[in-house]
C-alpha cells in the first residue's frame, strides 16, 4: 500500500483529500503546518508527497526544496495561488506537477495514481541492467538513473531524468511540449506547457555549456525540442 504524506493547514481540505485517498486504497498521514512536514518528510519513508504552498513556519516551496534535495520521490504541490510565476518556481524546485485550487478530489486522486504508476515502473525490476545511452559526451546509465556530462556526474530530478533520456533515445525528432507532458508525466497536457518549459531550463543548465546556445537540446520555435546528435 503506498503511503503519502499531505501537508496542508486547511483541515477541512486536507480530511477531503485524505477521504478519497484512502477509499482509493492509499494510506494517507496529514501534517498542519510546514515545521512538523518537513519533519516527517525527510525523516519517515513515504511514497507520494502533497504540499500546499502557503503554510505556517515553512512554506511549500522550502519543503519541496528540502525534500528534493535528499529525496527523488513524487512531490504535488497544491495552491489556490493561480500565477504563473508560482507554477514556475514550484516546478523549478523539484515538483513533479502543480494542482490549482479549487479541483476536484477525483482529480487530485488520478493525478495521484499516474505519478505513483510512473515512478514503480521506473524503480521496477525490469529495467534492463546495465542500459547505456551515450551521446557526446553525455553519458547516461539507464539502470542506475545517473548522469555524467564529460566525465563529471551531474544530479537530476525524477522527471528531468526522464525527460533528458526520452529525448536522448530519440535524436533528432523533435517534440511538441504536449507530446512531451503525455510521454513523460502520462496525462493529456490541458494548456500547461510550462512544466515542460520549466524542465527543459533546469536540464539545460546542467548539460549545456552556454545555455543561450544550447548544443543538446535545440528549441524548435513554434514547434518544441529537439536533441540534437
Amino acid at each position: 500500500m503506498s503511503r503519502i504524506l499531505i501537508v496542508e493547514d486547511e483541515v477541512a481540505i486536507a480530511d477531503l483529500e485524505k477521504d478519497y485517498l484512502e477509499l482509493s486504497g492509499f494510506d494517507v498521514e496529514i501534517e498542519n503546518d510546514g515545521a512538523s512536514g518537513l519533519a516527517r518528510a525527510l525523516a519517515e519513508e513515504f511514497d507520494l508527497f502533497i504540499l500546499d504552498l502557503m503554510l505556517p513556519e515553512v512554506d511549500g516551496f522550502e519543503i519541496c526544496r528540502q525534500i528534493r534535495e535528499k529525496k527523488n520521490i513524487p512531490i504535488l504541490m497544491v495552491s489556490a495561488k493561480k500565477d504563473d510565476i508560482d507554477k514556475i518556481r514550484g516546478l523549478g524546485l523539484g515538483a513533479d506537477d502543480y494542482v490549482t485550487k479549487p479541483f476536484s478530489p477525483s482529480e487530485l486522486v488520478a493525478r495521484v495514481k499516474a505519478h505513483l504508476a510512473r515512478y514503480e515502473r521506473l524503480i521496477g525490476s525490469n529495467i534492463v541492467e546495465n542500459d547505456i545511452v551515450e551521446i557526446r559526451g553525455i553519458r547516461i546509465d539507464k539502470t542506475a538513473r545517473r548522469v555524467w556530462v564529460n566525465g563529471e556526474e551531474k544530479q537530476f530530478t525524477t522527471k528531468e531524468f526522464d525527460l533528458l533520456t526520452f529525448l536522448a533515445e530519440n535524436p533528432n525528432h523533435v517534440f511538441t511540449k504536449e507530446e512531451l507532458f503525455r510521454e513523460i508525466w502520462d496525462m493529456e497536457s490541458i494548456g500547461d506547457i510550462a512544466t515542460v518549459t520549466v524542465h527543459i531550463k533546469k536540464i539545460r543548465e546542467k548539460i549545456e555549456l552556454n545555455t543561450n546556445k544550447p548544443q543538446y537540446i535545440e528549441t524548435i520555435w513554434g514547434v518544441g525540442y529537439r536533441f540534437k546528435l
